[in-house]
């Protein structure tokens, strides 16, 4: 049987985006996205983040440096009793990219490879989930996938209703 997924990108809907976040004393979560997330769990709903990382492509942090963080970042929501269930992150940059990370890849928002890869392994339905991302790009990659619920985020997290 299928399940079903929020994907939250990280950088303006899980924390403030400041622009290449990688330590965890740049993190401010965003009010409301742990009882949110909760409400979501409640619901069935996986909770999958996806999230463009180019300050690895652009050399401005390691991807060792990326996982550590969200394995900071997981152990916070797993102490508010939220536990994530998965992260996908593009460290490529089409034009800024620095050696192997300088491509133009499918895994980059707007283009749906993160959704997709999540999909196939974690056996979700995207008819039935959501997405929810602070910019167009990630709109554009939720509709690049076929998923028909998506919400731009602006400041205040949405009410989930069953189905």
């Amino acid at each position: 049987m299928s399940s079903k997924a929020v994907f939250l990108d990280r950088d303006g809907v899980i924390n403030v985006d400041i622009n290449y976040a990688h330590t965890p004393e740049q993190i401010t979560f965003i009010d409301g996205i742990f009882d949110f997330c909760s409400s979501a769990k409640a619901m069935g709903y996986k909770l999958i983040v996806i999230t463009n990382q180019a300050g690895i492509g652009r050399g401005f942090y390691t991807e060792e440096t990326f996982h550590a963080l969200m394995d900071w970042m997981f152990a916070q929501f797993a102490e508010n009793n939220v536990p994530l269930d998965a992260y996908y992150f593009c460290p490529h940059h089409p034009e800024y990219g620095v050696g192997e990370y300088k491509q133009d890849c499918n895994c980059r928002k707007p283009k749906p490879g993160m959704i997709i890869q999540a999909a196939g392994q974690w056996d979700i339905d995207l008819a039935q989930s959501i997405l929810i991302g602070d910019k167009q790009s990630d709109i554009a990659a939720a509709i690049a996938a076929g998923m028909p619920n998506y919400i731009l985020f602006e400041g205040q997290f949405p009410i989930l209703e069953s189905h």
